[in-house]
Parts: C-alpha cells; structure tokens; sequence
C-alpha cells in the first residue's frame, strides 16, 4: 500500500506538466523526478515485485488434500460391495517448506534491490542527458556570441571602407567567415535539438522538449572517497546478488533435506454392503515416498552451484567498483579543477585579447585576418571551457551512480 502511494504521488507532478504546455525551463530535479514517474517504470516495478511475491507465496502453500473414491464388489457367493471415501493430505515433516519460503521472501528482496538499481540508472541516464542538453545549448550560447561580433566588425571593415583603408579582400574574406559562422551555429543548434528531444523522451514526455534547461555543468565536490567506500555493500547491484546467494543457500538447505519423506495421512467413511447386512466404518491409510533413488541431490547442487557463482560475482563486482570509485573520485577532482582554473584564467583574458584585438585593427595596426582569428580564438576558449565541465560533470554522475547518489 504505501509503495502504491508513493508511486501515486510521484506521478502528480508528471500528470501536471503532461497537461500543461510544455514548461520553458526544465532543471535537473524536474527532469529526473518526472523521469522516475512514470507510469511504465511503476508498472515494471510493480510487476516485478509481484512476480517475487507470487513465487513466495506458492513456496509457501500447502498441497492441495486430494479426495477418492473406490467400489469394490465380491462376485463370491456373498455378493459384497465395499465403498470407501477419503480425502488426504501431505504433510511436509522435514521443514522444507518453510525454508523455501523464506528463499522466495529472499528474492523479493532482491527483485526490490533490483528496482532500485533500475531508478538509478535510469536517474544517471536522465542526469547525463540533461547535462549533455545543457553542454549543448551552451555552445550553441557561445557560437551565437561568435556569429554576433561580425556585426561589429562589418561597422569597422565599413568605417575603413569609407576611409579607404578597408579591402575588397577584407570584405569577401569577413563575409566567408560569416558563413563558416552560420554553418557552424546551425551545426551546434542540430546537435541542441537532437539533446533536447532524447531528454524528453527519457522523461516521458517525447515532442514536448523544454525550450531550455537551467543548471550548471561545472560540478560541485564529490562525496569523500572514504565515506563512498565504507557504504559500498549497499549498492542495489550488490544487494541484488548477496539476497541471491541467500535464496540459494536457504533452497540447499531445503534440497538437502531431500531423504526426509513427506507424510500423507488419509481418513474417510467405509461402507459395506453384502444383500443382508450394512456395515459403515471409517477408512485410514498412511503412506510415505521411499527416497531410494530422487533425494533432491540435483536440486541441491544446483542450488550450491547458484550460490557460489552469486558470491564469486558479488567478489569480483565489488573489487571492480571499489577501483572504479577511486578512480572516478580523481578524475572527478582533476578535471573539476582543470575546468575552474581554465575559465578563471584563460577565459577571463579572452575578453581582454579581444579589446586589445578590436583596438588594433581599428588603429589600422593589425589585419581583419588577425582579428578574425582573436574571435576564433575566443570561440575555441570557451569551448575548451565547456568540454572540460562537461567531461568532470559525467565523471560525477557515473561517481554518483556508484555511490548511490540520484541527484546531487
């Protein structure tokens, strides 16, 4: 009940928005708690935690008593008929049973571990797309301001050209770098689409692209490593495959119990009639399987065998995260801090070349040529900026991912 509910409210905000226009800005919480919303994601988890219940509420059931009936007629002299009913029931003697059930209840644990590394990756999947939507459409941002300083430097190319100190080169070449500008905007702004409408496809909403998104691509500092590593066994993947090997050993257990016989008591009402006399009685019968041949030994190397390939994974997943994290907190810590040395450097002096740049062609002592390349220049700065933010801030989400971190 209180997982229905929670799925309930979740998916208000997300049947708000699917009636409303779409919104014009969409941050990263908006998109991953619209994308963990949906109704198709409630319904597979829903589904696959049913499924587990099932399984363990069918270990957990008694079998069905079986009811008989037989006639029996003497075709001696005296003629007499028997009559028996009887209902009979197995009974489980050796706690099996019960063993298998509290494995099934083990797997839904597991299936439940399994939903959660599915609203992580699909949280990780929405932050990556989210974040490279934002990389985008900042580039596009950057590439507009390269496209806009033409019309500055066309007044100057058209103030000198009245001077006469302007070229017919300078003109054909500034109205090529324009083009090659457009080109390159209309390259960049493709790229923005096609971003913008994977993430609304993600979250549920396809055709319904935000007009922008709103966040920072730099990435903030990451968890401390010693506090990632200390929660490590409870990552979903992990989980997932340690309640594994706990269904495995519990279904061993019952398997190896597979010499114990299950007990069937019957009981019934007896009548027997010889054209004289009408005798009623009751009917008991008592049987067990002889566990000569099938003592469950396949079931229980199957389940040993289930169990051992559970643990060695689990090893050899945790030693590979374990690497990973470490690996991930540095690359995360070296390019964040790439990236802000970057643009608090060479980004903060571009602005600078550039008057310098505007100056001197104005001055008539550079060429349109060297000021043609200061923007480029310029452009290629930011860029450079915006890839190194870019690749910390995946680096953080996988971190994250690993961590168990949604969001930030």
């Amino acid at each position: 009940m209180r997982h229905l509910l929670s799925v309930v409210l979740l998916a208000l905000p997300l049947a708000a928005w699917a009636q409303a226009d779409p919104i014009a800005t969409l941050t990263e919480a908006e998109a991953v708690r619209f994308g963990l919303a949906r109704t198709d994601l409630s319904d597979l988890e829903r589904g696959t935690i049913e499924l587990a219940e099932a399984g363990a509420q069918a270990a957990g059931l008694l079998p069905n008593p079986t009811l008989g009936y037989s006639r029996d007629r003497n075709r001696g002299t005296t003629g007499a008929t028997e009559e028996f009913w009887q209902i009979a029931q197995t009974f489980d003697v050796s706690g099996r049973r019960g063993l298998r059930r509290e494995a099934a209840d083990r797997r839904v644990d597991g299936a439940n571990a399994g939903n959660t590394l599915r609203r992580s990756e699909i949280a990780a999947e929405i932050r990556h797309r989210f974040h490279e939507t934002l990389f985008r459409q900042e580039t596009v941002r950057a590439t507009e301001t390269w496209t806009q300083r033409f019309i500055r430097v066309e007044r100057l190319v058209e103030k000198l050209a009245r001077a006469g100190e302007a070229s017919g080169y300078d003109r054909r070449r500034l109205t090529r770098e324009r083009q090659t500008a457009q080109a390159r905007l209309s390259t960049e702004q493709a790229d923005l689409d096609r971003a913008s409408e994977r993430l609304a496809a993600l979250i549920g909403l396809p055709g319904k692209a935000a007009a922008s998104v709103s966040g920072v691509l730099s990435p903030t500092a990451t968890s401390p490593l010693d506090k990632a590593l200390s929660r490590l066994e409870q990552r979903p993947d992990l989980q997932v495959l340690s309640r594994r090997a706990e269904a495995a050993d519990l279904e061993g257990r019952a398997a190896s119990r597979g010499w114990v016989p299950d007990v069937t008591l019957g009981v019934g009402p007896k009548h027997t009639d010889n054209g004289i006399t009408r005798e009623n009685g009751t009917h008991v019968t008592f049987s067990i399987p002889l566990p000569v041949f099938d003592r469950q030994q396949a079931d229980e190397k199957r389940a040993l065998a289930e169990a051992l390939n559970a643990r060695a994974e689990y090893s050899l997943i945790r030693a590979r995260a374990e690497g990973e994290l470490r690996g991930l907190h540095r690359q995360v810590e070296r390019l964040a801090t790439a990236a802000n040395d970057y643009r608090t450097h060479a980004v903060v002096e571009s602005s600078e070349l550039l008057r310098i740049a505007e100056a001197a062609y104005q001055g008539g002592e550079s060429t349109l040529l060297e000021l043609l390349d200061a923007y480029r220049g310029a452009l290629e700065t930011e860029i450079t900026a915006l890839n190194l933010e870019w690749k910390a801030r995946v680096a953080l989400i996988e971190y994250d991912l690993l961590t168990g971190s949604v969001t930030e």
